[in-house]
């Protein structure tokens, strides 16, 4: 399997790739605050890749549940220092966190890889023709609702691994038919995102039925709201229950994490895929 960005191809099967969370926000969930400063988020990524990160996750706007959205150029202020100090400093791919077109354009042209794409394109009608235009790496993640709703309401679905694979699907056919090239192309599932506490774990549980789509999938469960359900942690205590639900992501046939504690979690990585793979005979 491959997955191609302008200047990188990665391939699997290979070692589960990691990729570091960079929230250049002052109230990310997780580590609000922390890389807002241009420096700071700089010196952190550079970090995360000396500790085993291959890519790192530029965001420039919340999406915890009930964030607000922040203005275009806001979102560009925090994000494009941020990429364009990078770039010359490391090879690992810079993906940008991002569902707004003219955002992952300037990414892109600052020297990014990746469009990290929370809405599957659905946010901007012109997200598909920027990833087709810059040969852009692309995720695709499923969302229902957007950050300030999706935990909102009624979140009852009869199959929501069948929900978001029919999601996912539609966003494929969206990108491909705007000239994205398919090996571009990984899939997110969203956890966390417009679900419950059940249907997270269900999601988890049935990853390896996404291999019907050929394509890399990326899973992003670090220190999230479902584990603080399970094991009553906050936020900074989330770290074994992460390193749980990354192992059985590996056991099911994912290929990439995105996680905030790149040392640990590497390791979590490496020892789940090597039993995964003695499991399937390699």
């Amino acid at each position: 399997m491959r997955w191609k960005t302008p200047r990188i191809t990665l391939e699997w099967p290979a070692p589960v790739t990691v990729m570091g969370v960079i929230n250049v926000t002052p109230d990310s969930f997780s580590d609000g605050g922390r890389h807002l400063d241009p420096h700071a988020a700089v010196c952190g990524a550079l970090a995360m890749v000396k500790a085993g990160a291959q890519i790192l996750d530029i965001g420039g706007e919340s999406s915890r549940p009930g964030a607000a959205p922040v203005s275009l150029e806001e979102e560009l202020a925090r994000v494009i220092p941020v990429v364009e100090a990078l770039r010359p400093r490391t090879e690992a791919l810079i993906s940008v966190d991002t569902y707004k077109a003219k955002v992952a354009e300037a990414a892109m042209a600052a020297g990014a890889d990746v469009i990290n794409d929370i809405s599957g394109f659905e946010a901007d009608p012109e997200m598909a023709s920027v990833a087709a235009a810059t040969g852009a790496g692309v995720i695709l993640m499923h969302m229902r609702g957007t950050p300030e709703t999706m935990q909102v309401g009624d979140l009852a679905a009869e199959d929501i691994n069948a929900m978001a694979m029919g999601a996912l699907k539609a966003a494929m056919e969206k990108a491909t038919a705007a000239g994205v090239d398919p090996e571009a192309i990984c899939l997110d599932p969203g956890i966390g995102f417009g679900k419950t506490v059940e249907q997270n774990l269900q999601l988890i549980a049935r990853l390896d039925e996404w291999s019907i789509f050929g394509r890399p999938l990326l899973l992003g469960v670090s220190r999230k709201s479902f584990i603080g359900a399970l094991t009553g942690q906050p936020v900074e205590g989330r770290r074994w229950g992460t390193a749980a639900a990354i192992a059985c992501g590996i056991w099911q046939g994912c290929q990439i994490v995105r996680v905030h504690d790149v040392d640990e979690m590497r390791d979590v990585a490496v020892v789940a895929q090597a039993i995964a793979g003695a499991r399937r005979g390699r």
